[in-house]
């Protein structure tokens, strides 16, 4: 384990902020979780209490008896505003004078970086580009990103929502500590050599099944991506069902359909990611127009 060298990784001044991000998203994630939580008890006990409910505020902590009902902007939005702001400012003071910005020397095209990696907020696009086409990767993918984040408060769904999040952090960590030399894959402390050489023979799904006719692997890919989304949108009924029975019959009929869509395409993402790093497959679907 070559620790002295993921000292110099995690301790770079691109990768403090990531580093710190780790343990803030567990900790907003917990915060957001017991929210919620806390305002589906209280939801949940205005519906059996009609009365209560016409002058009860539904806030995410509950209300007690005794508390106003309404506060002035001054001094308790203001103050806590104010206070935030302090403590920004001297978090970026000190960190400003503790670590140096990472600045380069000027780009040289006859000299490029290995690895070669975008910003931080790029890696999740960077990191999905080894999985499918550029396109869909650059394009298609993160329009359904958008989509689907504007489509949460229609929703009203929390596993969307806190599963993207997980999701897009992950492949922001596997980007910036697992990816090294050649966006090759070293597990953290391993260390990072430039000369590494990997022999994989990366294939297609309908190879394995003896499919060599372009308009074959259309088909045979077309079915399998189908049943992902067939086989896996039983399973996920089945569970939601379960373990959300409330949300379940809240919840029209578009949007119970939207929401399997948007959870199954998020499922998809790491299930490709498996059966490339584990099985060597590149595309499961091949076609004249594009590849997943």
């Amino acid at each position: 384990m070559d620790w002295r060298q993921l000292w110099e990784i995690c301790s770079a001044p691109d990768n403090v902020p990531i580093v710190g991000l780790i343990p803030l998203l567990i900790f907003y994630i917990y915060l957001a979780w017991k929210q919620a939580k806390a305002n589906d008890d209280l939801i949940g006990e205005l519906e059996t209490n009609p009365a209560m409910a016409k002058t009860h505020h539904r806030k995410s902590w509950p209300f007690r008896p005794g508390w106003q009902k309404e506060i002035h902007v001054w001094p308790f939005l203001l103050r806590v505003e104010f206070l935030a702001a302090m403590i920004v400012t001297i978090i970026l003071m000190v960190w400003s004078i503790t670590l140096n910005a990472p600045l380069e020397e000027p780009a040289n095209p006859n000299l490029t970086m290995n690895p070669a990696k975008a910003p931080w907020y790029f890696l999740g696009l960077q990191e999905m580009l080894v999985y499918f086409d550029p396109w869909i990767a650059g394009v298609v993918m993160p329009t359904l990103i958008i989509v689907g984040l504007m489509a949460i408060p229609y929703i009203d769904t929390n596993p969307l929502g806190s599963g993207f999040i997980i999701l897009w952090i992950a492949m922001i960590i596997i980007g910036t500590f697992i990816r090294g030399p050649g966006w090759q894959w070293f597990w953290p402390g391993q260390t990072w050599d430039h000369n590494r050489l990997i022999y994989e023979v990366n294939r297609d799904l309908p190879d394995l099944f003896g499919i060599t006719s372009n308009l074959g692997k259309a088909i045979f890919g077309g079915i399998v991506v189908g049943g992902f989304y067939a086989i896996g949108g039983f399973i996920m009924h089945a569970l939601f069902r379960r373990y959300n029975p409330k949300d379940y019959k809240r919840m029209s009929l578009l949007q119970y359909s939207i929401m399997m869509f948007f959870v199954l395409s998020m499922v998809a993402l790491p299930a490709k990611m498996l059966l490339r790093l584990a099985w060597h497959i590149k595309y499961v679907w091949i076609t004249p127009w594009f590849n997943v």
